[in-house]
C-alpha cells in the first residue's frame, strides 16, 4: 500500500469524528500536493466547493427514511437539519447539524469552516456505526472499505432529478465497498450493500440524496434501505445492484 493510499484511508476518514470533519475537506491536497491524484468521485463528493453561492445564515433540511427486513430493525422516518452561520465579512460558512432526533440522535461536532457539505460525513459516520452494531465488525475497517471504494471502484454518471417541481441536472456516484471484500462472509447479509450519492448544483449544499442499502432478492422488499433526501426533492431511482 502506497503512502498516498494510506493517507486517503486514515487521514481523510479519521477514527476521530471531529478531526475527520476537518480532514475530509482540507487535508487531502495539502498532504498529497496534487489534487489530480484523487478519483473523480472523491473530487465531486469531498473536494468541491458545495456551498458556492450560499449566503448565510440559512438552514437546509433533509428527510431521513429507513426500512429493513433485518431482525430487530424498526422502520422510521426522521429529520436532519444543517444550520449555516456566516464567518467574518459574511463569508460562508460555519456549520452545525441536527442529525435525527431522540434516542437516534447523532452527536455532531460544529465545523468551523466548510466547503464540502458535512451531511455526507454525518451520514457515513452513522452508517459505519450501524454496520459496527449490526455485524460487530470494526468501524475502522468499514471506513477503510468506503474510502477504498471511492478511490478505486466508484461509478459516476449523469442523470436528471426532480427538485421543487423542476427537473435539474445531477451527478450520481455509486460504490459497493464489500463486493470484492475477502472478509464479506463475516457479514453476508450486508455484503451486497451499495451506496448512492446524488449531487446537483441546483440544490443548496449540492447533496440531493445519500442512500445505502441491500436490495431484496427477486423483487422482495429491501433487506436494508436508508436514505437522506433534501427537502423539495423526489427520491431518485435506486440503481440496480451490480
Amino acid at each position: 500500500m502506497t503512502r498516498t493510499t494510506m493517507f486517503r484511508l486514515f487521514a481523510l476518514l479519521s477514527t476521530s469524528f471531529a478531526l475527520a470533519g476537518l480532514a475530509w475537506s482540507q487535508a487531502p491536497v495539502a498532504a498529497s500536493g496534487n489534487a489530480q491524484d484523487f478519483s473523480q468521485a472523491e473530487r465531486l463528493l469531498l473536494m468541491s466547493p458545495q456551498f458556492a453561492g450560499i449566503k448565510p445564515p440559512m438552514k437546509i433540511g433533509y428527510q431521513f427514511h429507513l426500512t429493513s427486513t433485518l431482525k430487530d430493525e424498526i422502520a422510521f422516518d426522521d429529520r436532519v437539519t444543517l444550520t449555516l452561520s456566516p464567518l467574518a465579512k459574511g463569508r460562508c460558512c460555519k456549520a452545525s447539524g441536527e442529525f435525527l432526533t431522540g434516542a437516534r440522535r447523532l452527536a455532531l461536532p460544529e465545523v468551523e469552516q466548510v466547503e464540502g457539505n458535512p451531511v455526507t460525513l454525518f451520514f457515513l459516520e452513522r452508517d459505519i456505526r450501524e454496520m459496527n452494531r449490526r455485524t460487530k465488525g470494526s468501524a475502522s475497517y468499514f471506513r477503510k472499505r468506503l474510502r477504498m471504494a471511492l478511490y478505486e471502484a466508484a461509478t459516476v454518471s449523469d442523470l436528471q432529478v426532480s427538485y421543487r417541481g423542476k427537473m435539474v441536472a445531477a451527478r450520481q456516484i455509486v460504490i459497493r465497498p464489500y463486493a470484492d471484500d475477502p472478509n464479506k462472509d463475516r457479514f453476508s447479509q450486508l455484503a451486497a450493500k451499495q451506496y448512492v450519492f446524488v449531487l446537483s448544483d441546483a440544490v443548496p449544499g449540492t447533496i440531493v440524496s445519500i442512500r445505502s442499502g441491500v436490495a431484496g432478492a427477486d423483487g422482495a422488499p429491501a433487506v436494508l434501505d436508508e436514505e437522506l433526501l433534501i427537502d423539495g426533492a423526489r427520491s431518485p431511482a435506486w440503481p440496480a445492484p451490480g
